[in-house]
């Protein structure tokens, strides 16, 4: 049975401007004299639920959320063609994270975050890592090219047909190449049939390759044509870019972690995110422990994987 914490409500909320003609939908919930703590979603372009702020002990936590660039309930919107992505970069989310932080008046925090937003809350810890106290992450993805390339190339091994679909909605002559870069492509077409094609089938691939764990249902999501168009741009835009990282960089500079504790829970059925990503981290930044959950894949709305969340997040509320 899943331990998350019972719904809470913000108390606090607002649109931050971070330049670019952005604006970051924020807001805080708990104890406003808790322990800060920062949630980084996935995708890149989820946005931030509600089950963010169940991660954390409310009596305990000042729990900060907000949407990254594009997504959510920030804007402008990247479901909307029009909306430029190219102010949205891993740089450009962590100078955002760094003015919510000092918009709040927090010094540091403890920095929480699933799939993409590993990547993310890496990245972030690995520039500042005087403003992070602890590093509680889940899902661990580096998104790196080697990576990427695994997700959208070679996971055809483990689903043949749903892979062949998932490239045959790419011209034939793009079919050898880059498919994250052929997808963003097509989804900036002119032709509104043809990007959300490109978004439609990219989001049935996404579903594909998470489902591995025997309690997997799809993503009711996908089904919403914003939603799925705003996921499927953003995510492309990052993909194709490996996460606008230099290859290798967050294990190359994971020394800059040490002395922060943390924790990396990762489902021994991810095979979106292999447990080798988060194995390999775990090498090299000391200070961290790593849980392997036997059983339970990408998703971590439930199960053993939201139990080590929580015993994480309430391990370190007294620090």
């Amino acid at each position: 049975m899943s331990s998350f914490y019972p719904p809470v409500e913000p108390y606090e909320h607002g649109m931050l401007d971070v330049g670019d003609g952005n604006r970051v939908y924020w807001e805080v919930s708990g104890n406003p004299e808790g322990k800060p703590a920062l949630a980084l979603h996935g995708g890149p372009g989820s946005g931030a639920g509600a089950l963010w702020r169940r991660m954390f002990d409310p009596a305990a936590y000042r729990i900060v959320v907000f949407d990254q660039r594009g997504c959510g309930r920030s804007t402008p919107d990247a479901a909307d063609p029009e909306t430029s992505l190219a102010a949205n970069t891993t740089a450009h989310l962590m100078a955002d994270i760094e003015l919510l932080r000092e918009h709040l008046g927090i010094d540091r925090w403890l920095v929480l975050g699933g799939s993409w937003g590993t990547t993310l809350g890496l990245a972030y810890a690995e520039r500042h890592p005087d403003r992070v106290s602890e590093l509680v992450l889940f899902s661990v993805t580096n998104t790196s090219r080697r990576e990427v390339e695994w997700i959208t190339r070679d996971m055809g091994r483990i689903f043949p047909e749903e892979w062949a679909r998932f490239r045959d909605v790419v011209p034939e002559s793009e079919r050898d190449g880059d498919l994250a870069a052929a997808y963003a492509r097509m989804l900036a077409d002119p032709d509104p049939a043809v990007r959300d094609r490109a978004a439609r089938e990219w989001c049935r691939w996404e579903d594909v390759h998470v489902s591995t764990a025997p309690d997997h249902e799809p993503d009711p999501r996908f089904e919403e044509p914003p939603f799925r168009m705003r996921f499927a741009r953003l995510v492309t835009h990052y993909w194709r870019h490996a996460g606008f990282l230099e290859d290798g960089q967050l294990l190359r500079e994971a020394g800059r972690l040490a002395g922060i504790p943390g924790v990396l829970i990762h489902g021994r059925l991810d095979i979106s995110g292999p447990a080798d990503i988060a194995w390999n981290l775990a090498q090299v930044w000391t200070d961290a422990e790593l849980v392997l959950i036997e059983n339970e894949g990408h998703d971590a709305s439930g199960g053993t994987t939201a139990d080590a969340l929580v015993a994480a997040t309430d391990r370190f509320w007294g620090r």
